[in-house]
């Protein structure tokens, strides 16, 4: 018996390889399922379907506070992107934070790197979904501040008034955009929930006023602060229009404040240790 054993697993392994040779090449997970995946996950939740369904609720909450509370002669569509655009700019980076650091919190991350073994098409997939979901959302938001637009002018009896052009809506976008980026260099660099929106909030909150201060008292870095302050340089997005110089501190401050960060995270994340 215990020879007839051995040879049977002797010759089972050259039998499965032969099965395994004939069903062909074994092929990657398409990068397209991956994001489909990572964007299932961000709504699958409860936690996760009501924040997303935030974004549509604050900008329409928002929307009828400009309606409520503005003046006849603030009924105008850039009161409105501008009331919309403000819980864009937190909810988006959180959503990023945690498309990120869920692996890590919810202790998913061996499941998820096992089924895809390759972090990086995982990483860029996330990236894609939190891309997407912050191209949707600002559109939808604009939208919201459209209906709302019209709708205060009717309430307010006053001519609707489209004050805001469409390279002011790209910039505004764009503006909201490297918010979330932020973000989620900060959940790639952190891989904590808690650790990385707090992060987030010292980061847009709190180094902001203290860059203000340094400013009013150092002369030095009054003048070179567009080189150096990221969120400074970030909102020349909002004013309507940038000149060559505003791109370039843009692009400078984002290289130092971003792009850097984010490959340091990148490259720690790529060697640790998932549990």
């Amino acid at each position: 018996m215990s020879t007839t054993a051995v040879t049977t697993r002797e010759t089972s392994v050259p039998t499965r390889r032969v099965a395994l040779e004939a069903a062909g090449p074994i092929r990657a997970i398409p990068l397209s399922r991956v994001v489909g995946v990572e964007l299932r996950k961000m709504f699958d939740t409860r936690s996760g379907f009501w924040l997303m369904a935030s974004i549509a609720i604050t900008a329409t909450l928002a929307t009828v506070a400009v309606i409520v509370f503005a003046p006849d002669s603030d009924i105008t569509y850039t009161s409105f992107a501008g009331a919309v655009g403000f819980p864009m700019s937190v909810i988006l980076p959180v959503i990023a934070i945690l498309a990120v650091t869920s692996e890590y919190s919810q202790r998913s991350g061996l499941t998820t790197f096992t089924l895809v073994p390759h972090r990086g098409r995982v990483i860029t997939a996330k990236a894609i979904a939190v891309l997407t979901v912050a191209v949707f959302s600002m559109v939808l938001a604009m939208l919201i501040g459209v209906l709302g637009n019209i709708a205060g002018s009717a309430i307010a009896g006053v001519d609707t008034t489209w004050d805001s052009t469409a390279t002011e809506l790209l910039l505004i976008v764009l503006g909201n955009t490297l918010g979330m980026l932020v973000g989620f260099m900060l959940g790639v660099l952190i891989r904590n929930s808690a650790g990385a929106i707090v992060g987030y909030f010292v980061f847009s909150l709190v180094l902001p006023g203290l860059s203000e201060l340094l400013a009013a008292n150092a002369s030095w870095y009054a003048d070179r602060r567009e080189w150096l302050d990221f969120n400074y340089a970030q909102g020349s997005l909002f004013g309507g229009s940038m000149t060559g110089e505003q791109w370039a501190n843009l692009g400078v401050t984002s290289a130092v404040w971003l792009v850097l960060p984010l490959a340091i995270g990148l490259g720690t994340l790529m060697r640790s240790e998932v549990k």
